[in-house]
């Protein structure tokens, strides 16, 4: 997820973000165990669905601190 999709991301609403999280954080489960059964072509493939995961939940957190200040 480029720039783009970080606004993009950023207009999504509570429920939709937990709904992306949960999808990458399937991906990202079943990426490591085929990456660990036979390396994958492109190994940063790891790095950047990692990254992604951890935005979602940086906005996640950031509109839940919003909403109680």
């Amino acid at each position: 997820m480029k720039s783009k999709n970080w606004s993009e991301m950023k207009n999504m609403t509570d429920v939709e973000l937990n709904t992306k999280l949960n999808e990458l954080q399937d991906k990202f489960f079943k990426l490591k165990f085929r990456n660990s059964v036979t390396p994958l072509k492109n190994p940063l493939e790891i790095r950047e669905m990692r990254k992604d995961i951890a935005r979602i939940k940086t906005l996640i957190t950031q509109k839940k601190e919003s909403i109680t200040s």
